[in-house]
């Protein structure tokens, strides 16, 4: 027999139920009457009882009064023929009993079973006396004395059901307490975000809109410039706008996660080359190393295609920021179901722009990294350089 979570199968508990209930009559009979009445009495009743134990749960009331109109024809039937049947023949009737109360759910059916169970006893020990030759068999006290405690067992069986409820009242209250925590929290975390969506809007989204126009000022008066100020001019106008679109993005998703469905197309590897084209307009030199690759950059999943170019285009902001005129060398490499990516530069030349950035870029990297279940290595190298080498799988990003 299979045991599942934890408990026995209901057939199980059913057949482990009926063999306690009707085995005892049948082992202790031969030591008060091994007539052939009381046999033949004893194992009908036996019969009729194993049947409406097995459908019990599904009708409680009529299995107790089939039962106990059963056990008073077996018991009047015998005595009737001047034959003795054990007293544990009313083991049945107390499981019945207990699980009338535990199942029964209407109280008026219930009511009206006991009822009719003690209507029913009364006419049996009417009939009994009038059929009975011999005072021995005919029942009286003894019997009450047997019935007088089965009460009990409809009680217990009540307690089990109302403990039952109470557990039951007592979990859905407990789930409800945790939907309206996790409600409180999601409303919490949407204020949260929209609260930050405020402040980037106010203090990003303003200066860096200020940078743009700025940009375009000087694009439009580009003849009074010289040739290297207006390639940086154009440089800065689209880098300008390209930030412009997605920080509108961020904000439309910060503020509701459920329109979070870009504007503008997420950049990815695809436009790894209008990447190093900004690179190089902003004054930077660059060598890239296409290594061996399965499939092609765009065919890759999109959080790989996407943590890839955002991890060159911070390792390519520090570089410039950093160690400005240092040559660059970014390697592209796809193989064994991985995706590696590494930036690295030399000494500056000049002296880095002291104060740029904000300290995260480093952090957002191995965030996003770690999010893939890659790794991430960044560092300075021997020679005064640094180097930045990140590896993705990509056979489960979109799991």
């Amino acid at each position: 027999m299979n045991v599942v979570d934890g408990k026995w199968p209901r057939w199980g508990a059913d057949a482990g139920l009926v063999a306690l209930a009707v085995l005892p009559p049948l082992l202790s009979q031969p030591y008060v009457d091994t007539s052939g009445p009381a046999w033949s009495s004893l194992i009908g009743y036996e019969a009729v009882a194993a049947v409406v134990l097995v459908l019990r749960r599904r009708v409680p009331v009529t299995a107790f009064v089939t039962g106990f109109g059963a056990l008073l024809a077996a018991l009047v039937g015998s005595a009737g023929e001047g034959a003795k049947l054990t007293p544990l023949v009313f083991v049945p009737l107390a499981v019945l009993l207990y699980n009338l109360g535990s199942r029964g759910t209407s109280w008026i059916r219930t009511v009206s079973a006991l009822l009719g169970g003690v209507v029913m006893a009364l006419l049996g020990l009417w009939v009994n006396r009038m059929t009975a030759g011999a005072s021995e068999f005919r029942g009286g006290l003894d019997v009450l004395a047997v019935l007088a405690p089965m009460p009990l067992a409809w009680a217990m069986g009540f307690g089990s059901r109302t403990r039952r409820a109470l557990l039951a009242a007592a979990e859905q209250r407990a789930a409800e307490a945790r939907r309206a925590q996790l409600l409180e929290a999601a409303q919490a975390t949407q204020r949260e975000r929209a609260r930050i969506a405020r402040e980037m809007h106010d203090v990003v989204a303003h200066s860096l809109t200020l940078l743009v126009v700025h940009a375009e000022t000087l694009r439009a008066r580009g003849d009074e410039l010289p040739d290297w100020a207006r390639a940086q001019v154009d440089g800065l106008a689209a880098a300008g706008r390209q930030s412009s679109g997605e920080l509108r993005d961020l904000l439309r998703m910060l503020r509701d996660p459920a329109d979070a469905a870009p504007l503008q197309p997420v950049p990815g590897l695809g436009e790894l080359d209008a990447l190093l084209d900004s690179h190089r307009a902003a004054g930077g030199t660059i060598e890239v190393r296409m290594g061996t690759t399965e499939t092609a950059l765009e065919s890759l999943p999109t959080p790989v295609r996407t943590a890839g170019y955002r991890i060159v285009q911070e390792a390519l902001a520090n570089a410039r920021r950093h160690a400005p005129g240092a040559p660059v060398r970014l390697t592209v490499d796809g193989t064994a179901g991985r995706l590696r990516c590494e930036v690295w530069n030399s000494r500056g030349v000049r002296r880095g722009t002291a104060g740029a950035g904000i300290g995260l870029g480093l952090v957002s990297m191995r965030e996003r990294v770690d999010a893939l279940g890659g790794e991430l290595t960044a560092g300075p190298t021997g020679d005064g350089g640094f180097r930045v080498v990140a590896t993705m799988p990509w056979e489960n990003a979109d799991a």
